[in-house]
């Protein structure tokens, strides 16, 4: 036998699969545990256990489940450069990509599909585009399963290739149809396009949020690939609104502090405008559609008044944003009326990123200190979920409700043994919070 075959052998023998292969379909045994938060006493799902292992949760402002809502789809370090999926009830993980994929993973609601982009290449090894994929979950989950894999072109689909000049970069959503995904433009692509405003420069000490921008689309079914809008500053975070087709939700990315941070625009570039107009005094961050008609964001009240406390974003570049002087905390702005409505705030500390319950019941929130925070949308009441995730964690911990309303995915360091990497968790609300509207 070979040192290789040895190898592998002893690596089959404690339950790992062969990873050299990085094959569609990859299962991994379960780490599955569910422990109860030594804070609050909530049920914490941990999906997986593993410290190192590089674990993340897709973005807060994308759908995180599959169709039929068992699965959750994951980026990992398992398989480097590959996406994985994990059963929420029996704790399974599969590898639902193979060739690597780049930026966002667009999970379908109305489908058993993930759509995500890979680099495409000619035959001298070339950038010619952005490929967009399709992956059928439901084929590939069974045959997976009954161990009957078969090559990748079984389960995957090229629905199109979005030209280099025009993308170069993989922010990517689905629109609410589910018939035309949205991309980021490339710069120079933008510069030709018609821009009502002047051109912005960089904004705050992290120098971004120049302009110009843009967001194309590509349609699903025959790959043809259109501009949508340019705009004057460097979009970041496109949502599509899954309950509203045609509506897209988006960001001027700065890395802080924007000038006016949140927009919505129509799939033909029509009616572009700010979902809630700030002033200099709001810090606006981390928006997400959180129903047909409801934007939730987070206006900042993180920076200290008392001039030798030091918290992030403080740096005086940022402007005079930021303070509790301001109304801030959780708000929640209507697309159709445009009235704002603020849910509240944390004692002490600020809201950072957010997220809602498509049933209008709840919003939701982490903080400085990486706590969960649950706001009844009616009382205003504030209950703290879960607490422990680290502020050692290598990143937030990014909440975001299931369909159904009744649990919220976060990723959190508080398994890790050096603190820093994290894990998938599932937070499960409390069966007397859930009784309280399950017949409304």
């Amino acid at each position: 036998m070979t040192t290789i075959q040895k190898l592998l052998c002893c690596l089959a023998a404690v339950g790992w699969p062969m990873l050299v292969s990085a094959q569609l379909g990859t299962r991994f045994p379960s780490e599955r545990r569910v422990i109860q938060d030594p804070t609050t006493g909530v049920e914490l799902v941990f999906l997986t256990s593993k410290s190192g292992t590089g674990d993340s949760k897709i973005y807060q402002t994308h759908n995180q489940w599959t169709a039929d809502g068992k699965w959750v789809v994951f980026r990992s370090d398992r398989v480097p450069g590959e996406a994985l999926a994990v059963n929420e009830t029996t704790g399974d993980i599969v590898q639902v990509t193979e060739g690597g994929y780049t930026g966002m993973l667009c999970v379908a609601r109305r489908s058993m599909k993930l759509y995500h982009m890979r680099v495409a290449k000619n035959a001298a090894g070339e950038r010619t585009g952005m490929q967009v994929i399709e992956v059928d979950l439901e084929r590939l989950f069974a045959d997976s399963e009954a161990g009957r894999m078969q090559d990748k072109q079984h389960y995957e689909r090229i629905c199109g290739v979005i030209p280099a000049d025009m993308c170069r970069e993989g922010d990517m959503a689905l629109d609410g149809s589910e018939t035309f995904v949205y991309f980021r433009l490339d710069k120079e692509y933008a510069r030709r396009m018609p821009i009502a405003e002047p051109i912005a420069d960089n904004f705050g000490p992290r120098k971004m949020g120049a302009g110009p921008s843009g967001i194309g689309k590509l349609d699903l079914a025959t790959g043809r690939v259109e501009s949508v809008v340019a705009v004057h500053f460097k979009v970041g975070h496109i949502q599509g609104n899954p309950w509203h087709p045609g509506e897209v939700i988006f960001c001027w990315e700065t890395g802080g502090k924007a000038p006016q941070r949140t927009w919505v625009v129509n799939a033909d570039g029509t009616d572009l405008r700010p979902v809630y107009r700030e002033t200099e005094y709001d810090w606006v961050t981390h928006e997400a559609v959180i129903g047909a008609d409801e934007v939730a964001i987070a206006i900042l009240g993180h920076r200290s008044l008392m001039p030798k406390k030091r918290v992030p974003g403080s740096d005086p570049g940022w402007g005079p944003s930021g303070t509790k002087e301001h109304p801030t905390g959780i708000a929640v702005v209507n697309l159709r009326t445009r009235e704002l409505t603020l849910e509240g705030q944390v004692d002490g500390d600020s809201f950072w990123h957010v997220a809602g319950s498509q049933d209008g019941h709840w919003v939701a929130g982490d903080d400085f200190a990486r706590e969960l925070w649950l706001i009844d949308r009616h009382t205003k009441e504030r209950i703290l979920l879960t607490a422990g995730h680290k502020t050692t964690a290598r990143d937030h911990v990014h909440p975001t409700f299931k369909p159904d309303g009744t649990a919220i995915e976060i990723q959190s360091a508080m398994l890790s043994e050096d603190g820093r990497s994290m894990n998938i968790c599932i937070v499960r609300l409390p069966e007397e919070l859930l009784a309280r509207y399950r017949n409304n």
